[in-house]
Formats: C-alpha cells, structure tokens, sequence
C-alpha cells in the first residue's frame, strides 16, 4: 500500500495483532464465537500483509490476483453464512472491501489508484463512509460493555456475555471476553479506514 513507512507499519502490528486475538478466539467453546473468529482472523492478517509499505516490500503483480481469489471466497461465504446470521454482512463488506483495494493494487501498482477514473474515488468514499460509521457505532457500543454488560454487535458475543461472564460464574477467558471481540472490530475497522486513505 501506499503511504508513509512508519504510519504502515503501525497499521501492519494493529492488524497483525487483531488477527493473533482472533486465533485465540478460534478456541472457544461457543461454535458461533469460533466460525465468526476464523474469518476475522483471516481479515486481520490479509490487512497486515497488505499494508506492509511498499519501500520495505514491493510484491509481485500476482500477489494481488491472489488476494482478490482468497477474498473474493471469503465474500462468498460471508454472503452464504449471511442467510443464517446478520452480522456476517459486516464480514462481507470487509471481504469486498479488500477485494476492491487488492483489484485496484493489481491494476495500478505503481500509482495512486483511484485518480484515473471517476468510479473509482466514489466507491472508495462509500466504503470509506461505510467503515467509518462502523467504527463510531462500535465505539460507542464498546464503552457500556465493562459496565454494564451491554448487548454486543454478534449474537455469539452476546451468548459470551451471559454464558461466561455473568455473576456466580468463572471469570471469562481471553478468548471468549465480548469487549475483546468487539474492540478487535473495531481495531480492524480502523486499519481498513486507513488503508482505504491510501489508495
């Protein structure tokens, strides 16, 4: 991606360790937790690997057909998992967000993307609109968490909140803490703004 050094490698260790979280996730007992865990942790490391600035790390052009291939499946089962379960079409925006930023990469490695058309600035900005509402709202919904045990955005968070951490009950793991899960969204929600700016 482009931009400055130092701001891409923060944004590589922010994803980095969203999607580490994320692995940890994967070892719940809740099914749900697990299944929405493994496809954040995919988006978690794909962002990292991505932003690696482009002075440290400059990838082949093939690199970036096989990041829209991996997304591209992963927006097809976020849609699929969709039908059951309303929040994964935040997974699939996310999924076809990067799709969109590794298509662009693909045809423009060497040059700012999105200044040659006039489709593309707009769809940058609507994604762009998207992640940043996402990222008020989960900010917002992250605080009442710790005090009050306030709903969560995904129903296995919500089932982790009553299930593992109510009173008279054992303290909940790290993987299985819903304000951890929600503030790891909104992590990612941050580092995808981020490197939509790049573009």
């Amino acid at each position: 991606m482009h931009g400055p050094a130092s701001s891409g490698w923060l944004l590589v260790a922010l994803c980095a360790a969203a999607g580490a979280y994320c692995l940890l996730r994967m070892r719940s007992g809740v099914e749900d937790q697990r299944r929405a865990a493994g496809g954040e942790a995919l988006m978690g490391f794909g962002m990292a690997v991505m932003s690696v600035p482009a002075a440290a790390l400059t990838p082949p052009p093939w690199t970036w057909l096989l990041y829209t291939a991996v997304f591209g499946a992963a927006a097809l089962h976020a849609l699929w998992a969709a039908r059951t379960s309303p929040h994964h079409l935040h997974h699939l925006v996310g999924a076809f967000a990067m799709v969109y930023m590794a298509a662009v990469m693909a045809a423009a490695p060497e040059g700012h993307a999105g200044h040659g058309g006039a489709g593309v600035p707009l769809l940058t900005g609507v994604l762009l609109l998207y992640f940043a509402g996402y990222v008020l709202w989960a900010g917002v919904r992250l605080v009442p968490v710790a005090a009050a045990g306030g709903p969560s955005f995904s129903g296995e968070a919500e089932s982790l909140g009553e299930g593992h951490g109510g009173r008279g009950s054992a303290p909940a793991a790290w993987g299985d803490r819903p304000e951890l899960a929600r503030a790891c969204r909104l992590s990612m929600g941050i580092g995808m703004i981020a490197m939509l700016l790049t573009l």
